[in-house]
């Protein structure tokens, strides 16, 4: 059964100051067993990043992953193979039971799989490169059986340094009792390389059209767009209108 369209909405500055405003389509972005929280930012931060290595801190509007808020964090590199929450959605609080900012990501990793989570986190900062791991938490009293899963992607700070992740964890079903740490059961590093679709994977691209068929334009979205005017070199340049006001959101981050 098909699922409706997702769409995430990037908001940038010109070089003028302006806002400008793309909508990605997030039909092919939508995995299934209920991790496509993680296709979402995925596909936010490629959004963002372009054809660039990755995007900045700075660039991360919560409003971009909406709907999938509750599961995304970013982390701070304090040292290496140490990096700290500095914000975390509510279901990483869910599972710790507790509030979660200021925590290390190991965390939430069995003592016997730490080691291996802070070799992925530097390969994330160093490489750089995506990483997603497959986690799982075994029963126990009071807590059922869990799978989760985990991707990190590189951020530039502030002073232009790679020390910064953006990340989300998703784990499917019952939580029970709290705190849950997980085991990784597999992992996988995706290197990152300049170009828009140098690296991106498969279900992060847009569908190719079929062969033979014309390519549809794409529909005008109302509220995103503005009418385009044919160019006629003989009219005088019009005055361009005010500029509206902007509003600048600053993170303590």
């Amino acid at each position: 059964m098909g699922r409706p369209d997702r769409h995430i909405r990037v908001t940038t500055m010109d070089k003028d100051g302006q806002n400008t405003q793309d909508v990605i389509t997030m039909t092919q972005f939508v995995t299934q067993n209920g991790f496509s929280p993680l296709a979402q930012v995925e596909a936010y931060w490629e959004a963002l990043r372009g054809s660039r290595m990755m995007p900045n801190r700075v660039e991360i509007d919560p409003r971009g992953i909406e709907s999938a808020l509750e599961y995304a964090f970013i982390v701070e590199r304090i040292a290496p193979g140490i990096a700290r929450l500095r914000i975390a959605g509510s279901h990483l609080s869910d599972l710790m039971g507790m509030e979660v900012r200021g925590i290390p990501l190991t965390s939430f990793i069995t003592p016997n799989s730490r080691r291996q989570l802070s070799d992925l986190m530097e390969e994330v900062f160093e490489i750089p490169a995506v990483a997603t791991l497959r986690l799982h938490a075994p029963a126990s009293a009071g807590a059922p059986e869990l799978e989760a899963r985990l991707v990190m992607m590189p951020l530039k700070s502030d002073l232009g340094d790679v020390s910064r992740i953006l990340g989300a964890f998703v784990a499917v079903g019952e939580i029970g009792r709290s705190p849950r740490r997980f085991e990784i059961v597999g992992s996988s590093t995706r290197p990152i390389r300049a170009g828009a679709d140098a690296t991106r994977p498969e279900h992060l691209k847009p569908a190719a059209p079929a062969p033979g068929k014309p390519v549809a334009p794409k529909a005008q979205i109302p509220g995103f767009a503005e009418a385009t005017s044919q160019f006629d070199s003989r009219r005088p340049p019009r005055a361009k209108p005010g500029r509206s006001h902007l509003r600048l959101v600053k993170s303590d981050d």
